[in-house]
């Protein structure tokens, strides 16, 4: 099992943990005064989901975000590394929408009478809900910093395993790239999934069903993208492909149908937010088919060896739990070559 062996290495991960911590703490706070503030029958509406809805989404938020940090530090993978300083920056675009959000969903339910009397939500939840996104700013800042030092302590670990070929590298960097994409398109995915499921639809809509059983036919999309890249099969990227463009349809079209007047009744309740989540997955999608195409258009050309583990039978050999790659396969070429 994988330990942070080296100073920045455990900085990162301390500094994510605390972070978590921290925010986590908070939210929980601020949905604990909601709950034990709102009368009987307030679950009718769908502003008194919103909270929950919330706190749900950061647990699983930062939850996945260690994942990601300690696979990222166990891989060496630097471009997760940078990937998850950019990730912290959605959470801090999610925690300043909230506070918004949060106050418009108390003002209704105080119109329609589902707060206890004599109660202030928004006082005692408004100190949290500004400190959720400073902390998270700061954590920001201070894991780039960090990122910028683990940038440099694990290229020299891909030079070694890449050699001076720049053509071969810049194949990898593609690969890297497009793996870190996938992990970060499941969280946004499933984000705006989760609000849209819980807040906007009902359970009796066909629609409601729909939506769940999208969730694992998801999943199995992006294992079977990060499978398909890695065995360099192009039946099975072109069919990827068309998914990802039929994902950023139902995208765009979700972000055109949430502002038509007919519909602003139903999402009204989480609009912003749900807006941020399909504005970043759209891009994430974009960036995503992108970087499909050139990793197909990589295919066949020397770096499968680089990217498929083996087991090596000499202990000696193994490259230890990394994604640099193979030197089971032979050695790289030492020339530096133009491309």
């Amino acid at each position: 099992m994988y330990k942070p062996n080296t100073p920045w290495t455990w900085t990162f991960l301390i500094i994510a943990f605390v972070q978590a911590a921290i925010v986590l703490g908070f939210e929980g706070y601020v949905f604990a005064s909601f709950q034990t503030s709102l009368k009987e029958g307030a679950g009718r509406l769908p502003q008194s989901r919103t909270i929950p809805t919330y706190l749900t989404l950061f647990i699983f938020g930062f939850v996945y975000q260690l994942i990601l940090v300690y696979d990222a530090l166990r891989l060496k993978n630097t471009i997760q590394v940078i990937g998850l300083c950019v990730y912290n920056v959605g959470l801090l675009i999610y925690a300043s929408v909230q506070m918004d959000q949060i106050r418009q969903a108390i003002v209704i339910l105080k119109d329609q009478q589902y707060v206890n009397e004599g109660v202030n939500i928004w006082g005692s939840c408004k100190p949290f809900l500004i400190a959720v996104p400073c902390v998270i700013a700061l954590g920001t800042v201070l894991l780039s910093a960090v990122a910028w030092k683990l940038y440099d302590e694990f290229a020299w670990t891909i030079y070694k395993h890449i050699s001076a070929d720049l053509r071969m590298k810049r194949r990898y960097l593609t690969f890297q790239i497009y793996i870190a994409l996938l992990k970060f398109d499941f969280f946004f995915f499933l984000g705006f999934t989760v609000q849209f499921v819980v807040i906007v639809l009902d359970a009796r809509d066909i629609e409601f069903g729909l939506t769940i059983a999208v969730i694992p036919v998801t999943i199995a999309i992006l294992v079977l993208a990060a499978f398909w890249t890695r065995r360099e099969n192009k039946a099975g990227m072109i069919l990827i492909i068309f998914f990802y463009f039929a994902a950023l349809a139902y995208f765009l079209f979700k972000l055109v149908r949430m502002y038509q007047p007919v519909r602003e009744k139903n999402y009204k309740p989480a609009r912003r937010s749900l807006t941020t989540f399909a504005i970043i997955t759209v891009i994430l999608i974009v960036l995503t088919i992108i970087n499909a195409i050139v990793c197909t258009g990589n295919f066949d050309k020397g770096l499968k060896p680089h990217i498929t583990k083996r087991k090596l039978e000499n202990e000696d050999e193994k490259v230890s739990d990394t994604e640099m790659p193979s030197m089971a396969h032979g050695p790289v070429p030492s020339r530096m070559t133009i491309d």
